[in-house]
């Protein structure tokens, strides 16, 4: 079985998908290390790692570079966040949907929100992007390469449930393996967009949706928890900087 194999199964078995969301060579090689069955990269987290704000303000095959040290040192299956895709056309996105999936992940994370702007891709635009990238992964030898669909209707919509499920359906029948709905956090809107869509839901983490067995009884599939374990990385790293220089003593480095 070939980890884009596993990575599938991961989505089809009894438990969740619990992903662990990587920024670097170390922090996935840590997550491997606890146990954790699928690493996910974090968009926005890497932008931290070099400096930069989340919105593909990266040079494309800079941050494919970081993807690529991953997916070549983990034994586990790597799925790679390109956030709207690097592009302005859908040749352009579609060609670096095929770099990515050649540095060895076994799918993608593709969002619907308009870098540039305020806004969501219109739906049929987006169906038109995920049903090219489809066809064209197949062509390449990436049979059921993972396509998890993210749609922001909940961050940018004031009553996205509707609008959330018709996107959703609109991008399984165009070659979605998945849909991943940040933002999404009551429960009734949980069952009732399971109970409407026929592939996995993906949630991400927020204050208030954390258990992974909670979401699991709800029919949640995948559970990721996006930056928030760099940036608390990243505040922790800020504190003891700040107490080193504070007290001039290394002793709290040693502290258990």
């Amino acid at each position: 079985m070939n980890k884009i194999q596993q990575f599938n199964k991961l989505h089809t078995s009894e438990d969740i998908l619990f992903l662990g969301n990587a920024w670097d060579l170390l922090s996935a090689l840590t997550l491997e290390k606890v146990g954790f069955n699928a690493i996910g990269t974090t968009s926005w987290g890497i932008a931290n790692s070099l400096g930069y704000a989340d919105g593909e303000l990266i040079d494309f095959d800079r941050h494919l570079g970081i993807i690529k040290s991953i997916a070549e040192n983990v034994s586990i299956p790597v799925s790679a966040d390109i956030e709207a895709g690097y592009g302005e056309n859908l040749n352009t996105i579609v060609e670096n949907v095929l770099k990515t999936a050649d540095v060895g992940v076994a799918g993608i994370n593709m969002e619907d929100s308009l870098i540039n702007q305020k806004g969501l891709r219109d739906i049929s635009d987006h169906c038109k992007i995920l049903s090219k990238m489809r066809s064209a992964l197949d062509e390449h030898g990436f049979k059921d390469f993972y396509i998890n669909a993210r749609t922001d209707t909940y961050f940018q919509g004031e009553n996205p449930l509707i609008e959330t499920i018709d996107r959703a359906k609109a991008y399984v029948e165009s070659g979605a393996s998945g849909i991943f709905v940040p933002g999404l956090t009551r429960e009734e809107e949980i069952k009732e967009i399971v109970s409407n869509i026929n592939a996995p839901l993906n949630v991400l983490s927020l204050p208030g949706l954390t258990n992974c067995n909670k979401l699991k009884a709800l029919g949640v599939k995948r559970f990721s928890f996006g930056n928030a374990l760099s940036d608390k990385v990243i505040a922790f790293l800020e504190k003891n900087a700040a107490q080193l220089l504070d007290l001039k003593d290394s002793a709290i480095l040693y502290e258990e």
